[in-house]
This record gives structure tokens, C-alpha cells and sequence, in this order.
């Protein structure tokens, strides 16, 4: 799958949104960075909002004013997120951000949502030679996703949408919508 005239690391491939082993030491690096600011995060007190807030513009790429993340908190590299100002983000949150995920402002996340850019190839001799892929997602101004809502790789969900608890997203959803069900599908218009 790889180019043999391509020099380029497994880490350059990924952070370019391409197909990568993820046998990278800088991607490793990466993830034990994360690893370490997640925790500290997961396990900082409520009675200490200066740190929180500190642990969190390490950790992610970008992060708007009065934004609220309820641990626990998981990501895998946390810099391809950028979340913006008054969000809310309910327990169990988990943004798996090998690909950018942006997240609008006053967005509100319901607990338990799954964030999720990773691929995997459909054929069997790739997985197992362990090659990945990631594509964005994007979370517009003043969405809300219900408990336990799953967005798939390369979604964008349009401002002012809301999905309902549990669903399924696996294809765009346009502004101003309510969607729900297994995959999610459009219901009403806002």
C-alpha cells in the first residue's frame, strides 16, 4: 500500500490524512502525551477550575471560552480537537481525533458520546499488516447530540441539528434538522 519512492514517516502520512502503520515512535509519543494529560484531567477536582482549564489547553488544539468537559474525558491525541466557546460536554465523552474534530460553540453533548475518526480497510490483509486511515468530523454551532450518539468518520453535523439519544451517525446531517435512529435519518426540520 505504500509508495516505495515515498519517504515519508507513518506519523507525516497520518497528521496528513492519508493511510499510515501506526508504528510511528512519534506517533506513539503523541498518544502517551495524551494518555498523561487525559488522566491528570480525569482525575483533577471540580474545586480547581485554573487547573482544569490548564490540562485541557494542553491536551486539545483549541478551546473556546466557558467550555465544560465532565470527566471522564477520552481522547486519543487530543491536539486534532478544537471545541468551541460555551460548549458542554457531559461524562463519558469519547473523541477519537486521529483525524481534526471540531466541535462549534454552544454545542451541547449528552454522556456517553462516541466521537469517531478512525477507518479501517475493508481488506483483511491490510487490517492484519495493521494499516489505518482517519477522516474529519464537524460538529456545527448550537448542536445538540443526546446520550449515548455515535458519529462515524467523515460526518459533518450542520448548526442548530439535533440528534437523538443513541443514534447513529454515519452521513452528513444538514442544518436545523432532528435526526434519530440506527442510521440516523432526518425526522423534522427545526
Amino acid at each position: 500500500m505504500r509508495d516505495v519512492h515515498d519517504s515519508r514517516s507513518h506519523y507525516e502520512r497520518m497528521v496528513a490524512g492519508e493511510p499510515y502503520v501506526a508504528d510511528d515512535p512519534r506517533i506513539e509519543e503523541a498518544l502517551l502525551r495524551a494518555r498523561r494529560l487525559e488522566e491528570r484531567y480525569n482525575r483533577s477536582s471540580i474545586d480547581e477550575p485554573v487547573e482544569r482549564r490548564a490540562l485541557l489547553e494542553e491536551l486539545l488544539g483549541a478551546l473556546g471560552d466557558d467550555v465544560e468537559i465532565r470527566p471522564p474525558f477520552h481522547v486519543d491525541y487530543g491536539s486534532n480537537i478544537r471545541i468551541g466557546a460555551r460548549t458542554f460536554v457531559n461524562f463519558g465523552l469519547v473523541a477519537l481525533d486521529v483525524a481534526p474534530i471540531t466541535i462549534g460553540e454552544d454545542v451541547q453533548i449528552g454522556p456517553n458520546v462516541q466521537l469517531l475518526t478512525p477507518t479501517h480497510p475493508l481488506d483483511a490483509e491490510l487490517r492484519r499488516a495493521k494499516w489505518e486511515g482517519a477522516e474529519p468530523i464537524v460538529i456545527g454551532d448550537n448542536v445538540w447530540l443526546g446520550g449515548g450518539v455515535i458519529v462515524l468518520p467523515g460526518v459533518t453535523i450542520g448548526a442548530n441539528t439535533v440528534v437523538g439519544a443513541g443514534a447513529v451517525v454515519a452521513r452528513n446531517l444538514p442544518p436545523d434538522v432532528v435526526a434519530v435512529g440506527n442510521p440516523a435519518r432526518v425526522i423534522r426540520e427545526l
